[in-house]
């Protein structure tokens, strides 16, 4: 069982010294479990349609390139959104036809690469679509072929649970908003004047949305390719780029809701998109990884202030920024160790387990039962392999904490791999302008 794993994997952690003084913060990645993942997402959509399917990870989820890496060699592609994480998919040797470029905020520079590169993409917006006009001409009068093109369609369908990762509500920055006046005629004319224009796009999931609500926002896509194509008098649009954004449950070890649950509702609630007559792309990223991930941090100090006990330890804003911003949003499960890496047991208490930056609020869990914890413990935040240690918030220039992954072999045996080094100060230096030191100094 994962859990097994990752008992197995603190304790060894521990015995190899992965937290020390000077790196007091590890995270611990489950190869294991996200090969598991990736396989299942892969079946999923294999076991309701036989067109092709590109499953294209959210880079933004986990931009680490040795992750990349391990997904790709599970037969996943990469959604990328910025230069930097273009660059992070080639490092990993994503190729370009399993690449997809997403971003409301293209750049003529990006375009003109993705189109020389053979990166599909998808265009945000009527003033991008007309940026990318000329771009288009330029390369097929020169004789060349421009990669798939796609058009991204806000569906309005409405906001989930939480407002800040709503995608497909009636104000949201993404897309063509498909209910707004005019925009949907629009659409259909940008379409038949570019016969280049080959996909649609649509995102209407993230955490904190039904899966009922993203299944209408891809009907409403799949409807919109129906129309573009009988307009058409063809089949001009032969792609639907359905994104990703499944919810995951923060609450237990349970996997609730997979990827072949949401398969099937799609399949029931939108079955033409099903027939063979469309390829189809994903862009999952948080409920590939984050159930495998965990960090560690080691308990510093304890102490006890108006009368519940407060354990001081090294993760906190750092690495669970959501979290630490915004609690009720993004809980986090927190298992305690004993300095060996045991699970450590006792009668449970109400603590909060505080993090290392100087602001109040820097909290991974408040007044949360849990073995009395000492200094030296160890605690464990669970569920954060994607969006939580990968994106480091260098609050009072806290380091980023090395990253390892781990495999356990049947005789009980963990093997770590180097994901990322922790920061060492010399880094931090470096990356805060320790080069340009006198640059602000008058001679």
């Amino acid at each position: 069982m994962a859990s097994d794993r990752r008992d197995q994997a603190v304790r060894a952690a521990v015995a190899h010294a992965l937290l020390s003084d000077s790196a007091p913060v590890a995270a611990l990645l489950d190869t294991a479990g996200v090969r598991a993942s990736a396989a299942a997402l892969r079946s999923a959509f294999a076991a309701v349609t036989d067109a092709p399917v590109l499953h294209a990870f959210a880079v933004k989820a986990a931009p680490l390139v040795p992750v990349l890496r391990l997904l790709h060699e599970e037969g996943l592609g990469a959604e990328v959104a910025s230069p930097g994480e273009l660059a992070l998919a080639r490092a990993a040797g994503v190729p370009p036809e399993l690449t997809v470029l997403d971003s409301p905020a293209k750049t003529p520079a990006e375009l003109r690469e993705a189109l020389a590169a053979g990166i599909a993409l998808n265009a945000d917006n009527p003033q991008e679509l007309a940026r990318l006009d000329p771009l288009v001409a330029a390369l097929t009068g020169a004789g060349g072929t421009p990669p798939p093109v796609g058009l991204r369609v806000n569906a309005q369908v409405g906001g989930g649970a939480i407002d800040a990762l709503s995608t497909a509500t009636d104000t949201s920055k993404f897309g063509v908003p498909l209910r707004d006046e005019g925009a949907r005629e629009w659409i259909v004319r940008a379409f038949l004047e570019r016969p280049w224009l080959t996909r649609l796009h649509t995102h209407s999931g993230s955490q904190g949305v039904p899966l009922p609500l993203m299944a209408a926002g891809v009907r409403a896509a799949y409807e919109l390719a129906e129309e573009i194509n009988a307009a058409a008098g063809r089949h001009q649009v032969d792609t639907v780029d359905i994104g990703g954004g499944l919810p995951v449950n923060f609450t237990s070890d349970e996997e609730t809701p997979t990827h072949a649950r949401y398969a099937r509702l799609l399949a029931d609630e939108v079955p033409g998109l099903f027939d063979g007559r469309y390829a189809l792309v994903t862009e999952f990223g948080r409920s590939l990884l984050a159930r495998h991930g965990t960090v560690l941090a080691r308990v510093e100090y304890t102490k006890t202030s108006g009368g519940r006990p407060v354990a001081v330890a090294h993760a906190g804003v750092q690495v669970a920024t959501r979290t630490v911003y915004d609690p009720a949003s993004w809980p986090l499960r927190i298992l305690a160790y004993d300095a060996a890496g045991r699970p450590k047991a006792g009668p449970l208490l109400a603590q909060d387990v505080a993090g290392p930056a100087c602001f109040a609020g820097d909290l991974l869990a408040v007044a949360r039962p849990l073995p009395p914890l000492e200094p030296g413990d160890v605690v464990a935040a669970l569920d954060t392999g994607a969006y939580y240690f990968a994106h480091h918030y260098a609050y009072n220039s806290l380091p980023r904490p090395g990253v390892y992954g781990y495999e356990v072999e049947p005789d009980g045996t963990v093997r770590f791999a180097t994901v990322r080094t922790p920061q060492g100060p010399a880094e931090i230096v470096a990356e805060s302008g320790g080069a340009h030191r006198d640059a602000l100094v008058r001679r």
